[in-house]
């Protein structure tokens, strides 16, 4: 054989001016917490498509609705606590998932997917969050038209 057939092959990597950004509508009615916030950081890491390269940021957008109607299983309901200090002594504060979930919706899937070790503490993990947009208070029947009209919407889970 001769030294052309022999070429090396090499791997494939990404930059993020060769990758396009596409957003995904996602529909957060029904579904347990955990898992969709997994399905999330795939997605906003770029895990789901063939040219994820890990030190690049190759992700996608979520639009996230209806995240008030999320559920989570056994008595997480009624047990568990979102916990944030004020920087003052004495100032740790807690807040019930059900109070959370009347408050802020989308905040429970944001600390789902970073804090609880869906996505990896890295430099692009901030970027990466900024990247969720939530339109929960917004009914799903016009945003999905609208959004689809402007060709910005891949798919929709």
């Amino acid at each position: 054989m001769s030294k052309e057939q022999h070429k090396r092959q090499t791997t494939y990597m990404a930059r993020r001016q060769d990758v396009e950004l596409q957003w995904l509508l996602v529909n957060a009615e029904g579904q347990t917490l955990g898992r969709l916030a997994s399905e999330i950081a795939k997605v906003l890491q770029g895990k789901h498509k063939p040219v994820y390269t890990p030190h690049a940021d190759t992700g996608d957008g979520v639009v996230i609705i209806n995240a008030e109607k999320i559920r989570v299983t056994g008595a997480k309901e009624a047990q568990k606590v979102y916990r944030r200090y004020t920087g003052y002594q004495g100032g740790m504060r807690e807040t019930p998932y059900r109070v959370m979930l009347e408050r802020k919706p989308t905040f429970i899937l944001e600390q789902a997917s970073i804090t609880e070790r869906a996505m990896p503490d890295s430099i692009h993990a901030e970027s990466k969050m900024l990247r969720t947009m939530d339109l929960s208070f917004i009914t799903a029947l016009p945003v999905l038209l609208t959004l689809r009209l402007m060709g910005q919407i891949a798919g929709y889970v």
